[in-house]
């Protein structure tokens, strides 16, 4: 079990050419969001899958600032998943994403990819601090940074169905 803060910054960008990317792994997720816990802490289960074969985990997190949570996240078995799977929150639809992992620059990136869009994809960094440098690969358009912007948060764009600038 881990428990810690994560300092993560989030971006908006046209969907690269993964090939032309430094790609350490790809896994396909599905995130379902539980009732809200103790404090208002939001809930989740993934199911991930990888070349090596299947994981579950559960995840809590209490939101510090935009940017800023505390997270405690830790592997369950296929069991207490379909358990906590019974806690599921009706009011948001479980996400599905491809998550491609790549290397530039000694920092490891999260690239979130929606089936519902060709066009857009989320860029994920996490950080050792809020004022920490990033640099992006020049393959990457930044078109926006959405951290902490709610329409972006994964429960929102799974309810969407869209990002949000494709639908204005």
């Amino acid at each position: 079990m881990s428990e810690n803060l994560e300092i993560e910054r989030k971006f908006l960008v046209a969907m690269p050419d993964i090939e032309k990317l430094d790609v350490r792994r790809s896994l396909s997720i599905t995130q379902t969001y539980l009732t809200n816990g103790v404090n208002h802490s939001q809930r989740r289960v993934r199911c991930i899958e990888q070349e090596d074969g299947v994981k579950f985990t559960y995840t809590e997190k209490i939101f510090i600032t935009p940017s800023v949570r505390r997270e405690n996240e830790y592997e369950i078995d296929r069991r207490e998943y379909e358990k906590l799977l019974m806690q599921k929150n009706n009011n948001l639809k479980p996400v599905r994403k491809r998550r491609v992992c790549f290397l530039y620059r000694g920092q490891l990136f999260e690239l979130d990819c929606y089936p519902f869009s060709e066009k857009f994809a989320i860029l994920e960094l996490e950080l050792e601090n809020e004022q920490q440098e990033i640099f992006f690969p020049e393959t990457i358009r930044i078109i926006d940074e959405v951290t902490g912007v709610e329409e972006y948060s994964n429960a929102n764009l799974a309810k969407a169905g869209a990002f949000p600038c494709e639908v204005r």
